[in-house]
This record gives C-alpha cells, sequence and structure tokens, in this order.
C-alpha cells in the first residue's frame, strides 16, 4: 500500500516536472503573457482536463514556476556566499547572480521583467524573492563581525520615512549600521537594473560586451557598502 501510494506521488511529481519543462519553453516562445494550459496539454498529449489537476489555473502554473526561478537564483547566490574574504565572497555572488541570469533569460524575465496583465503573485513568492537579498545581508553581517565593514564617511544615516524602512532590515541583520543597510538596498537593485540593461539590449552600444563592466561595477559598490 505505501509503495504504490509512493510510486504515485512519484509519478505525480515527474509529470508536474514536464509540465514545467514545458512551461519554460513556452515563455521562451511565447512569454508569460501567453502562457496557456491548454498548450501544454497538447504538447504533452494530455487532455486539458487532466492537467487541470496538477495546476488548477494558469496562475497557479505561474506561481510554481516563479517559486522555481527565485530557488534557482537564491542557490546560485548562496553556493556563491563562502570564503573568507567579504570583498572576494560578494564579487562571487556578483558574478553567480548575472551568471544565473544570462543562462536562463526567461526564467529571469519572468519575475524581473514587465508584470504579467492579470497576475498577483501569491504571499508564497516572498521567502524565494528574499534569498538574494538575504545572501547579501548574510555577508555584511560575517563582515561587520570579522571588523571588514565600516559606514562609509559619505553615506547618510536615515531618517523619517526612511529610517522606519530601515528597521525591517535591521531585525534581519541587527548588527550592520542602518547606513549601511540603506546602501545594500542600493547595490541590490544596482545588480539587478544592471542585469536588466544587459539581457534586454540597453548595453548595446556602450557596455557590450559587459564582463569587464560589471567586474568594474561590482567593485565599486562593495566599497560603495562599507566593504574593507
Amino acid at each position: 500500500m505505501n509503495a504504490g501510494r509512493t510510486a504515485r506521488e512519484r509519478a505525480r511529481a515527474e509529470l508536474t516536472d514536464e509540465i514545467k519543462t514545458v512551461a519554460r519553453q513556452q515563455l521562451a516562445t511565447v512569454g508569460a503573457e501567453a502562457l496557456s494550459l491548454r498548450a501544454i496539454s497538447r504538447e504533452l498529449g494530455m487532455v486539458s482536463s487532466a492537467l487541470y489537476r496538477y495546476f488548477a489555473s494558469r496562475d497557479e502554473l505561474l506561481t510554481a514556476l516563479i517559486i522555481d526561478a527565485y530557488d534557482a537564483l537564491g542557490e546560485a547566490a548562496e553556493g556563491a556566499a563562502t570564503g573568507d574574504d567579504p570583498i572576494e565572497e560578494w564579487l562571487a555572488i556578483y558574478a553567480a547572480v548575472r551568471g544565473w541570469a544570462r543562462t536562463y533569460p526567461q526564467e529571469y524575465a519572468l519575475i524581473y521583467g514587465s508584470p504579467i496583465s492579470g497576475y498577483q503573485a501569491p504571499q508564497t513568492t516572498v521567502e524565494p524573492a528574499s534569498r538574494v537579498p538575504l545572501a547579501l545581508l548574510g555577508l555584511l553581517q560575517r563582515a561587520q563581525a570579522a571588523g571588514r565593514l565600516s559606514v562609509p564617511g559619505d553615506a547618510p544615516e536615515p531618517e523619517g520615512t526612511l529610517a522606519r524602512q530601515t528597521e525591517v532590515l535591521l531585525a534581519l541583520a541587527p548588527d550592520v549600521p542602518a547606513a549601511v543597510l540603506v546602501r545594500a538596498v542600493i547595490v541590490w537593485t544596482q545588480l539587478f537594473g544592471m542585469i536588466s540593461f544587459e539581457l534586454f539590449g540597453q548595453l548595446v552600444g556602450s557596455m557590450d560586451p559587459a564582463d569587464a563592466f560589471f567586474a568594474s561595477a561590482a567593485r565599486q559598490m562593495a566599497a560603495f557598502v562599507g566593504l574593507s
């Protein structure tokens, strides 16, 4: 009985993976807006009613794909967050995040591209979406403990609304100075902004190819955030 149940669960997991694989192929050809459960069922040789037992709607499938993408990106960043030198670790995280985005541009566009009409991401996407910024915050925490982090002289102390918003980050990285945490958010958005510019063709004619640009920017952002 248990063996049969395990076999069914395994078969369901395998077919779920197949559905998501075909869905990712659709992302590459028609984009997230045109993602179609019926088209996926035809590709797999299934009746659409059978596929709906795995994903009840397009939005449910989109959510699964978004969570997978965030988790894969998070694993890449976390896998690079090793070593004794915080600056080299910082550079490794930048390189790993960019490398993942260049390898999986459709999945990157799904999570950092244009919003999908009619789709509202549920709360379940928040935790996987936090993995990259948490990897950066963890690095700053370790650097602070090792005496390798300092508040840059030109970094203003957050006040008013910004100070209240920074309290959320202080709960996650209590040892990191508030002024550094504000800069951490700046460099986080800078990282994904640069990647989006590269993937969506905005660097053509200037910083293209972008390897040297990213290497330089990563080092400057390490200094900007206070790593030494």
